[in-house]
């Protein structure tokens, strides 16, 4: 975007925002416009991103499935924890929320007694 202008520049990302639906400039609003860049260069493809550990998802998904017992665990088991892993090394705020809840509630039952899940 080095050869346009800061107005010009303005005025495409206003025009990319408007062009967004309804629920996609809230989730922009919530973070601030002014920090949004829509013109960011993309991550890195999902293989090579890594996690605070140091971790690639693949790494962190066969170690976790390692360190469970294989007759205990379904696919759909392993699909969720996948999902966790990917949504976590992604950032994403619903995997989040999933995430301080499940954490939350285990702090709970044992608060109150039970066993874990």
């Amino acid at each position: 975007m080095d050869k346009f202008s800061p107005q010009e520049i303005e005025e495409k990302k206003k025009a990319i925002f408007d062009a967004m639906g309804k629920r996609g400039q809230k989730q922009i609003l919530k973070k601030g416009y002014e920090d949004w860049d829509p013109f960011q260069e993309p991550k890195d493809p999902i293989d090579i991103r890594k996690d605070k550990t140091k971790r690639t998802s693949q790494v962190l998904i066969r170690e976790f499935l390692s360190a469970v017992d294989h007759e205990e665990y379904s696919n759909t088991y392993a699909q969720g924890a996948l999902e966790m892993c990917l949504g976590i090394i992604n950032d994403e705020e619903k995997i989040r929320g999933m995430f301080e809840f499940a954490c939350w509630y285990e702090a709970l039952l044992k608060k109150e007694g039970h066993d874990s899940l």
